[in-house]
């Protein structure tokens, strides 16, 4: 997903940096995770504005990086990878790498303080179950962990409902933060039909499986729902429209496979398209469920 809207992320920081040319430019990763991924990102940004100053015929800047996600996203495999990452920048200027945990549901820095937001594959993450605190949440879900679609509409109401109040802060919050003239490049899940039909139909049925088999309580299954929201292109819009903090520039959307970059060797063999799906869902699931 990331490697696919690239050339977004390119256009958006040539422009910024050939705006504005900030001495120091402070770019915040949210939802960074962990792992190589994370610096990734960080190399790429530093490699598209060297690319600017080059035809600027000016220095590179400053880089001041934030690292952000939840307190207990494993923050110390990264900062363990750091070591190297310093080593192979050395000599293309300064770059200083924070790590800022916390929601991004809220305000995570001063006012005026960031030249540009990258966030990737974290949006659809909701800040809370959208069925929390409802009395019939056990009988609209049931069978389920998430919304699918054959889900009741009241089922998705509530998931649109706390996706809408969700972004809405996260954009407020983004606003107050950014310089004037500063950039959000902002990329996640989406869908394109309703209802929709998604993977987690088949967690769920890996579930009921596990449930049959008594290998968890039928209680415990019916508290757990995943909130994840992935909107439509018009739900999207609709909120960066009503929200007025923000002008969105471009909106681009990417089809591709779910398992793309995943099955190089595999080709369209089911087989391997199955183990991907196999490790995604543990990857996904795992930390969730047990």
């Amino acid at each position: 997903m990331m490697l696919n809207a690239k050339f977004i992320l390119e256009e958006t920081i040539t422009r910024l940096y050939r705006d504005s040319s900030p001495n120091c430019m402070k770019v915040a990763d949210l939802g960074c995770s962990v792992g190589p991924n994370t610096l990734l990102v960080i190399s790429n940004i530093i490699n598209i504005v060297d690319t600017a100053c080059t035809h600027l015929n000016c220095d590179l800047p400053t880089f001041q990086f934030y690292l952000n996600d939840l307190y207990g996203n494993d923050f110390n495999t990264t900062i363990k990878l750091l070591p190297d990452f310093y080593i192979e920048y050395k000599g293309n200027g300064s770059c200083f790498i924070n790590v800022t945990p916390g929601s991004f549901y809220g305000r995570l820095f001063p006012s005026n303080s960031i030249n540009l937001f990258h966030s990737s594959n974290g949006l659809h993450w909701l800040s809370q179950d959208p069925l929390l605190g409802c009395k019939d949440a056990a009988s609209l879900i049931k069978g389920h962990c998430h919304i699918v679609s054959t889900s009741p509409p009241e089922v998705h109401k509530a998931y649109l409902k706390q996706y809408q109040q969700d972004f809405k802060l996260f954009l407020k919050s983004r606003s107050e933060e950014l310089v004037p003239g500063g950039a959000m490049v902002l990329m996640h899940l989406g869908y394109h039909e309703t209802p929709r039909r998604t993977s987690w139909e088949i967690v769920s049925l890996i579930l009921n499986d596990m449930l049959m088999e008594g290998l968890i309580e039928e209680a415990k299954l019916e508290s757990f729902n995943i909130p994840v929201y992935e909107p439509t292109v018009e739900e999207v819009k609709h909120v960066i429209q009503e929200e007025e903090s923000l002008f969105l520039e471009r909106l681009e959307v990417v089809i591709s496979a779910w398992d793309e970059g995943m099955n190089i060797e595999g080709g369209d063999d089911d087989s391997f398209h199955g183990e991907n799906g196999r490790a995604e869902i543990i990857f996904f699931c795992e930390f969730i469920v047990f």
